[in-house]
């Protein structure tokens, strides 16, 4: 089951989406390959701080993170990596990694890497290591307005 806050508000908004199961999966793109959705249409997060605030940084499963981008583009010299103990209590309703990248359900603002939202679907963890939802994107800029960026890299 998709965690629980997540369901209940693709539900309240009538979104479309389908709900994958698959076997115990820990990255990105082992979770891509099992549920059969190319990488670049897997949505994996990563979390970020700032000053000490927490941020979701969205970027497809084939794909790394660039720190110093992010920084340059956000202007922020102090954006660093959170570590897990720092976000665990953030996610009550989901598993440590797999968290869903909806930020705003959180509290967090989020960040999307460019090249995801020129996809027509994406997937993501649905806040566990067993499922996965695909939706459009277009449905999920909508309900998450995310801040869309290009900080990247192969």
């Amino acid at each position: 089951m998709p965690a629980r806050k997540l369901k209940q508000f693709l539900d309240r908004y009538g979104v479309t989406y389908t709900s994958i199961g698959h076997q115990p999966a820990f990255t990105a793109p082992e979770t891509a390959e099992f549920v059969h959705v190319d990488g670049r249409d897997f949505a994996k997060t990563v979390i970020v701080k700032m000053a000490g605030e927490m941020a979701m940084v969205v970027l497809p499963a084939n794909r790394k993170i660039a720190l110093a981008e992010l920084r340059e583009l956000l202007e922020r010299d102090d954006l660093e990596l959170a570590t897990e103990d720092e976000f665990r209590g953030r996610f009550p309703d989901c598993e440590l990694g797999a968290m869903p990248p909806f930020g705003n359900l959180y509290g967090l603002p989020v960040y999307l890497a460019q090249s995801l939202a020129e996809e027509r679907e994406i997937a993501f963890n649905a806040g566990t290591h067993r499922e996965v939802i695909k939706m459009s994107y277009a449905d999920y800029a909508d309900l998450v307005k995310p801040i869309v960026l290009d900080f990247v890299m192969a």
